[in-house]
């Protein structure tokens, strides 16, 4: 039988300090840095429809997928949506 710690439709699989400062680096994102990028607006689209709390959990997530992708193919995190690669 598998068991799994769940908190509403929260796995909490993986390593916890990694949530932890996942979590941390969404919070911070939304509430201290100034400078707003796609990423961030994102963020407060879904705090303004579903709660802040709830939006952290969603950038915190929306941060791993975007690590593990530039970890994977080696790509830079772009604060503009329309600045991509430079055309020759």
């Amino acid at each position: 039988m598998h068991t799994s710690n769940r908190v509403g439709r929260i796995s909490l699989c993986g390593d916890i300090m990694m949530r932890t400062l996942l979590y941390e680096a969404a919070q911070v994102m939304l509430t201290v840095v100034r400078k707003w990028s796609w990423l961030k607006a994102w963020a407060m689209n879904i705090a303004k429809r579903r709660g802040h709390q709830k939006a952290i959990v969603a950038l915190a997530r929306r941060l791993a997928v975007i690590m593990h992708r530039m970890w994977s193919d080696g790509t830079d995190f772009q604060w503009s949506k329309d600045s991509g690669p430079a055309k020759a």
